[in-house]
């Protein structure tokens, strides 16, 4: 089945969480799938840097983490074709949140179903990253002379967000 379309899981809100009396174990979610993002530091750790830059989220969201895994990929690969080696590149958030999903038939008939399945505690199939109004996401330390490639490394990652994001220079 494919991806549902991240505006279905964008809202922070509080999740309906299951909570059983009788068997407690069935509140617990269990067998969430693997976090897609790996790697949160690239570029060079050791090298001393004069200038940070960190991309803000404008308002608080869930960012799911093939969203966060995109735009690390895309900030990094023209990271790496511009200034390679000068830069240190971290990703400041984690996808804790996982992500449950009841599917439902689909098709002729599928109303018979459905009824009565209102908060349903559904299957988990992804993670997200809560993120609040003003929190960094993204970190990118560099010199002074890189800050323009910087800043559209940064731009190129928040096209691939859920948020509108501003950057931060210090």
């Amino acid at each position: 089945m494919a991806l549902r379309p991240g505006r279905t899981t964008r809202k922070l809100e509080r999740p309906w969480t299951r909570v059983s009396k009788k068997k407690p174990r069935k509140s617990y979610v269990v067998g969430a799938p693997y976090s897609r993002i790996h790697i949160f530091e690239m570029g060079n750790p050791d090298k001393k840097f004069d200038t940070r830059l960190w991309l803000v989220a404008g308002h608080s969201v869930q960012i799911r983490d093939n969203a966060l895994e995109s735009s690390r990929v895309v900030s990094n690969k023209f990271l790496e074709k511009k200034i390679p080696d000068n830069y240190f590149f971290k990703i400041l958030v984690f996808p804790h949140h996982v992500l449950r999903e009841h599917s439902m038939a689909t098709g002729a008939g599928a109303d018979r179903f459905s009824s009565g399945m209102r908060k349903a505690f559904g299957k988990p199939k992804g993670r997200a990253a809560r993120v609040m109004k003003g929190q960094r996401i993204m970190s990118l330390k560099l010199d002074k002379k890189y800050v323009n490639v910087g800043r559209l490394a940064l731009k190129r990652a928040s096209k691939k967000l859920p948020v509108r994001c501003k950057i931060e220079i210090k």
